[in-house]
């Protein structure tokens, strides 16, 4: 049997599969996340096209952030580590662009990271010599043909190496790689448009952007903009932000060429991560617990703490985070996820634990992540005790059934020791790691297997379980 305790162990020392013990008491805790991965990665690729040096404070340290870091300086880029300025143990990255051409090129392979594989097809094609792009067995998998075309009409030369539509591919210099104009559909990744934005500014030409219908996850086209213009970009004069729950793209936007200065610049801790402690929270009546996150930040998975719901509990911000009160009122039945497809994970399990069936929808992005996290979750769900159906962009969780909730007061390790075992494969997704890890908070028995998967994007995740039982 598992003990708190045993979450404190590095990765890979951890029980695999790892028991999660049911609590049995409401905790008191302030959870930090780490840096947020988007952000953190939208600053690389910035601070590695600059000009000078950049100072990234607070980034998030993890299999696909260092990644991408290690193959910006595979391309020319130049990255130290230095003691965070923050105080807080944490680590700053500090960073000599290369002005807008790296200089060399070279085989660089970003494993499972998504974003960072299509970071970086773009930014090869900026590098003086060749460079091939691959990543892991799954990412070979994901398509990536809608981004090279995107790449091609700027004028980039791109070749698949082995399939068509799939990694590894060969980005070969070219003079024709100016800019232009782009017209960007709705089934656009934004991804690949922000990867396009991210270096538009090192063409001669710039970029011009038509946005006629906006493209998939398109809330992640708005944090690129504002990551940009905190770079100093006059990007976020072209279209209004509202909130993080009310943002829209404009028609079009121009990306002039100019030259990316180096920049002193604060990651926003991580909503992504941060959700499933605000979950915790939701499932564990009684709880107190604050997370010292921007609750107006620009990270789209901030919107799931909307539609989290629990008997008994609210979420509320704060001018210097988010906590959890009390006293929650239902929300809908139906949720366009579309805005938040990563939280929509957190909701997922919120809604296995809810008082009647929720349909998600919008998720047609789920199919092609780390796994197909639709089928995923619908298989994990089901071993819990939910029914649950699913179509090609969306899912429908009926809550586990009350007899299979024994509701825990004193007994919570007992529960555990004497609950059958329910093995969670986690298909090598950290998401599906925590999202059934903070659901074994109320469902005994539940074992996630392969539990070092959470580093690839929160290696701190287990530690910070921890400190819910202290």
């Amino acid at each position: 049997m598992a003990f708190p305790a045993d979450y404190t162990l590095p990765l890979d020392q951890l029980p695999d599969p790892l028991p999660i013990v049911p609590l049995s008491r409401p905790f008191d805790v302030t959870i930090t996340p780490p840096g947020s991965k988007s952000i953190t990665n939208r600053a690389y690729v910035l601070a590695a096209l600059a000009k000078g040096e950049s100072r990234i404070i607070r980034p998030l340290r993890s299999d696909d952030t260092d990644g991408l870091l290690q193959a910006l300086c595979t391309l020319g880029a130049n990255a130290t580590w230095a003691p965070g300025e923050t105080g807080d143990g944490s680590e700053d990255v500090l960073m000599t662009g290369v002005g807008g051409r790296f200089p060399r090129g070279g085989t660089v392979n970003l494993g499972d990271g998504g974003t960072p594989t299509r970071f970086m097809i773009a930014c090869a094609c900026l590098a003086a010599e060749p460079v091939v792009v691959d990543g892991s067995k799954r990412m070979r998998e994901r398509p990536i043909a809608e981004g090279v075309q995107m790449l091609r009409q700027l004028g980039a030369d791109i070749e698949y190496i082995e399939q068509e539509g799939r990694l590894p591919v060969r980005v070969t210099p070219s003079e024709k790689f100016r800019g232009g104009e782009l017209t960007v559909g709705k089934t656009a990744s934004s991804q690949f448009v922000s990867a396009v934005m991210l270096i538009a500014s090192c063409l001669e030409s710039g970029v011009t952007l038509h946005l006629g219908s906006e493209p998939t996850s398109g809330v992640y086209v708005a944090l690129t903009c504002r990551v940009m213009s905190d770079w100093g970009s006059a990007v976020l004069d072209q279209f209004i932000q509202v909130s993080p729950s009310e943002r829209w793209l404009p028609e079009s936007l121009r990306l002039e060429h100019a030259p990316i200065e180096g920049h002193r610049y604060v990651v926003d801790l991580d909503a992504s991560s941060a959700i499933y402690f605000l979950l915790a929270g939701a499932l564990c009546p009684g709880s107190n617990l604050f997370i010292p996150i921007n609750p107006y930040s620009a990270q789209p998975d901030l919107m799931v703490v909307e539609h989290v719901r629990a008997p008994g509990c609210r979420l509320e911000s704060t001018h210097l985070g988010l906590e959890k009160a009390q006293e929650m009122d239902a929300t809908d039945d139906a949720v366009d996820a579309s805005y938040f497809p990563d939280g929509a994970m957190a909701l997922a399990i919120a809604s296995s634990l809810d008082c009647g069936p929720r349909t998600l929808t919008g998720l047609h992005t789920l199919r092609v992540k780390e796994t197909d996290r639709i089928a995923a979750l619908a298989n994990e769900l089901r071993k819990v005790g939910c029914e649950v159906e699913t179509t090609e962009d969306s899912i429908t969780i009926h809550p586990i059934p009350p007899e299979r909730l024994r509701l825990l007061d004193t007994h919570g390790r007992d529960a555990c020791a004497t609950a059958d075992p329910i093995i969670i494969e986690t298909y090598n997704d950290h998401r599906m790691a925590m999202a059934f890890a903070v659901l074994g908070l109320r469902v005994p028995g539940i074992q996630i297997r392969n539990p070092a998967c959470v580093r690839k994007s929160y290696p701190g995740f287990w530690g910070d379980f921890a400190r819910l039982y202290q």
